[in-house]
C-alpha cells in the first residue's frame, strides 16, 4: 500500500505536497519522495524513511515549481532500498515522473516485452518502474514534438490494454501538466479536487484519499471512475476522459477495514461510517449467538479498530475503555521483515493500562487478524495486566489468502486463518472466545454507503481474484517473495550492502 499526491497551482507546491504526504503517511512509512517541475526543469528528492526525515528545509527549497507529485511507500514488491523509492523518472519522452499505488499482476511479462520489443531497460524490481516505462513507450509512439490532452489519454488507453492488476497513478509530464488515472477495476483509491487561488483561477489536486484534500483546503470533486483519467495542464486547464473499453467497479474492501483514515471518503463511502456499521454488525452477532455474554468492558486495539469498538460497546450496553497506550513512532507490524522484528515491535508499540484489565472479562477488538502474532501478544499483555478472561473480536472475516493487488499480506502459510477453523484460530492466539465478522455483514456494512457498487475486491477472504489472471503458479511466486525467510534474507543482504558501502 502506498500514498500518492499531485498538485498544479499558481504558486510553489513543495510545501503543499509535503503536507499531503504527512497526512497520507499511514499508507507507507518505508520511503517518501517529491518531484516538482519549474518550466521544463524537473527537481526530485526521495529516500527511505518518513516524510519528516526525508525532506530537510534546504532540500525543500530546491523543489521548485508550480506543479509536482509526491509518494509515500511501503514495499509490496521488490526490496526496501532507496533505489525503489518513488517517484520514478525517465527522460524520454519529454521527461516523466510517476508515483504509483497498487500492484501489477503481469509484471514479468511486461518486463520481457519492454526489453525485447520496446528496447527499454528496467533498473529495479519495482512494478512501478515497469508501469512508467509502459506509459513512456506508448506516449513516445505518438512521435510528436508537442502533446495534447488527446495524446495523453490515448497513451493511458494503451496502458490499460497492456497492464493488469491494481494501479492508481499520478504522472508529471515536464512542461505540460499532471496526469492521474485508475485501473479498469478501480481497486485502489484516487480522488481529485479544486481550490480557488489568489489569481482568480483554480488549483487542482489528485490524491489517494480525500483527507489529503481536506487538510489543504481543496474541495473534493469526486473519485476517478475505474479506467478514467484526469489531465491538468500546467496552466490549470482540466481534462477528464474514460480511457478503458471495459470497466468493473470493484474497490478493495480492506481500505475500509484497515488502511484508509476514518476521516476519508472513498468511492462516496465514509470510512468512519463503514467502520461504525462493522461494529454494529459484530454487536448483533454477539447478541444473537451469545446472548448471555459476560463481557465487562470493550477495549480497542489502537487505532483503526476504535470506531468499530466504540459502536460495539454502545450496542452491547457495556463500558468502552482505552486499555492500551500506543507508541506512534513504531511502524505497522504485519508488513515488517521477519517474525522476531514483529514481536519486538509489538512490545515497543503498545503498553497496557492495568486498572482497565484487572479482574475483568475483556473483549478486545481489532480491525482484522493477519498473522496472529500481534493478537497473541496483545492477549498475553491483557492477561498479564490482570484480565480474568480475554475475548477477541475481528471487524473483518478470517484472512485466509494473500492479497496481490497492493497489500503486502504474507505468504499463505503464514496467515493464521489459512486452513484453520475459527475455533483453531482462537486456540492459536490464546483467547477464551473468538468472534469474527461474517463475510455478508462486512459487505453490507461497507456497501450500504454506496449501493451503486455491486461488489468489492475481497480476495483475501474468498480467493476470488477479480482480474482473472491469478493461478496457483502466480501465488507460488508471490509466496516465494513474501515469506519470512525471503524477507529476512533481503533485509540481511541490504544490511551487508550498507556495511560494504561504508
Amino acid at each position: 500500500m502506498c500514498g500518492i499526491a499531485a498538485i498544479v497551482a499558481n504558486q510553489s507546491v513543495n510545501q503543499d505536497l509535503y503536507d499531503a504526504l504527512t497526512v497520507l503517511q499511514h499508507r507507507g512509512q518505508d520511503a517518501a519522495g517529491i518531484a516538482t517541475c519549474d518550466g521544463s526543469r524537473l527537481y526530485l528528492r526521495k529516500d527511505n524513511g518518513l516524510a519528516r526525515d526525508v525532506f530537510s528545509s534546504d532540500q525543500m527549497m530546491l523543489l521548485k515549481g508550480h506543479m509536482g507529485i509526491g509518494h509515500v511507500r511501503y514495499p509490496t514488491a521488490g526490496c526496501t532500498n532507496s533505489a525503489e523509492a518513488q517517484p520514478f523518472y525517465v527522460n524520454s519522452p519529454f521527461g516523466l515522473t510517476l508515483a504509483h499505488n497498487g500492484n501489477l499482476t503481469n509484471t514479468e511479462e511486461l518486463k520481457v516485452r519492454l526489453f525485447e520489443d520496446d528496447l527499454r531497460h528496467i533498473n529495479t524490481d519495482s512494478d512501478s518502474e515497469v508501469l512508467l516505462n509502459v506509459f513512456a513507450h506508448e506516449l513516445q509512439q505518438m512521435r510528436k514534438m508537442t502533446l495534447t490532452a488527446e495524446d495523453v489519454f490515448a497513451a493511458v488507453s494503451r496502458v490499460h490494454q497492456r497492464c493488469r492488476g491494481a494501479y492508481a497513478v499520478t504522472v508529471m509530464i515536464a512542461g505540460y501538466g499532471i496526469l492521474g488515472f485508475r485501473d479498469p477495476h478501480g481497486i485502489r483509491p484516487i480522488v481529485f479536487g479544486k481550490r480557488a487561488n489568489d489569481a482568480g483561477g483554480l488549483d487542482y489536486m489528485i490524491a489517494s484519499e480525500s483527507v489529503a484534500l481536506d487538510v489543504l483546503d481543496f474541495q473534493l470533486i469526486r473519485d476517478l471512475a475505474p479506467g478514467e483519467a484526469v489531465f491538468i495542464e500546467s496552466n490549470g486547464t482540466l481534462h477528464v476522459r474514460q480511457c478503458a473499453e471495459q470497466t468493473d467497479h470493484c474497490p478493495c474492501i480492506f481500505e475500509y477495514v484497515y488502511f484508509a483514515r476514518p476521516d476519508s471518503i472513498i468511492d462516496n463511502i465514509s470510512v468512519y461510517k463503514a467502520r461504525m456499521r462493522m461494529g454494529k454488525k459484530l454487536a448483533r452477532k454477539i447478541l444473537r449467538e451469545w446472548p448471555n455474554h459476560d463481557i465487562d468492558v470493550v477495549i480497542p486495539i489502537p487505532d483503526t479498530s476504535r470506531t468499530a469498538a466504540l459502536q460495539m460497546a454502545h450496542d452491547l450496553g457495556v463500558k468502552f475503555r482505552e486499555g492500551f497506550m500506543k507508541n506512534r513512532y513504531i511502524g505497522r507490524t504485519f508488513i515488517m521483515p521477519g517474525q522476531k522484528m514483529r514481536q519486538k515491535s509489538v512490545k515497543q508499540k503498545l503498553n497496557a493500562i492495568s486498572l482497565e484489565f484487572s479482574g475483568k472479562n475483556v473483549l478486545l477488538v481489532d480491525d482484522s487478524i493477519v498473522r496472529g502474532t500481534t493478537s497473541e501478544q496483545i492477549i498475553q499483555m491483557a492477561r498479564s495486566a490482570g484480565a480474568r478472561k480475554v475475548y477477541f473480536a475481528s471487524a473483518a472475516p478470517p484472512v485466509r489468502y494473500p492479497n496481490v493487488y497492493g497489500i503486502d499480506m504474507p505468504a499463505v502459510k503464514e496467515l493464521i486463518a489459512h486452513d484453520r477453523s475459527e475455533e483453531e484460530v482462537c486456540a492459536a492466539i490464546g483467547a477464551d472466545r473468538m468472534i469474527y465478522q461474517d463475510f455478508e455483514d462486512l459487505i453490507d456494512a461497507v456497501g450500504r454507503g454506496n449501493q451503486h457498487i455491486k461488489h468489492f475486491d475481497t480476495s483475501c477472504f474468498t480467493r476470488d481474484y477479480i482480474t482473472g489472471d491469478i493461478d496457483d503458479a502466480y501465488l507460488a511466486r508471490v509466496e516465494a517473495l513474501r515469506n519470512d525467510n525471503a524477507k529476512e534474507a533481503r533485509h540481511l543482504n541490504r544490511q551487508h550492502e550498507l556495511q560494504n558501502a561504508k
